[in-house]
């Protein structure tokens, strides 16, 4: 299996404090892999670096064979890198239905856009005239996935898409990356409810103050005390 992403020993700073230290991963075509870790670990970091928010101090990032390292934001997400933020990251001033339609367009896709994200919520269907603004915050996180969702990218950065959600919405945002993965789509998960990542996982990897701490398979890594310890600072 060919890998759509891979990462390679990249190391990041902020005004001279370290954030990562060495981090390498892989990405496999058409895998969910997801990136856990405490509060602080890193993860939001690795995500902004591969989609070029912040720049590495060393290390490479290859999208599909491609260096992308030194890449500009817009130049990354062309290539298929869409990054889906904590935030979420919509229009607030167009409408969901403007939203969509600029997403389809930037793929390279003129039709079926809004259709295929109704069918992902359709709560969205009711609301295609309303600004993305004046959503509530669960319809604004699932017009951000649906709009990633319709481009059909080759990977997918998706940072805590659960944060400050009640857990029916939570639910409902989880289905629909289950569906989105059987589709093809690769993804490079991070989410602070670590049961859920696990069961949409093929491989994890698990961070710990900016390094690679484990790596495996989910079943393996429920039994992991580097999981524990990077959560809960405790361990042999």
């Amino acid at each position: 299996m060919s890998n759509v992403l891979q990462v390679r020993d990249m190391t990041v700073a902020y005004g001279g404090l370290r954030a990562l230290s060495g981090v390498s991963l892989v990405v496999p075509e058409g895998c969910v892999v997801a990136l856990l870790g405490a509060n602080g670990a890193g993860k939001t970091t690795t995500l902004r670096a591969i989609s070029g928010l912040v720049r590495p101090e060393s290390g490479r990032v290859v999208f599909r064979g491609r260096d992308i390292t030194r890449k500009a934001p817009h130049q990354i997400a062309g290539l298929g890198v869409l990054h889906v933020p904590e935030g979420r990251g919509i229009f607030r001033s167009l409408t969901v239905a403007e939203n969509l339609s600029m997403a389809s367009f930037s793929r390279g896709r003129r039709t079926g856009a809004i259709d295929e994200a109704v069918a992902l919520f359709p709560v969205l269907g009711e609301r295609l005239g309303q600004l993305a603004g004046t959503l509530s915050g669960g319809e604004q996180q699932m017009l951000a996935l649906a709009r990633a969702f319709v481009s059909r990218p080759p990977l997918l950065l998706l940072d805590e898409i659960s944060m400050g959600l009640a857990p029916i919405i939570t639910a409902q945002l989880f289905d629909a990356i289950e569906r989105a993965a059987q589709s093809g789509i690769a993804m490079l998960l991070v989410e602070q409810y670590v049961d859920a990542a696990l069961r949409l996982a093929d491989y994890a990897y698990v961070l710990d103050k900016g390094e690679v701490v484990d790596v495996g398979e989910p079943a393996d890594l429920q039994q992991s005390e580097a999981l524990a310890a990077a959560y809960l600072g405790v361990g042999t």
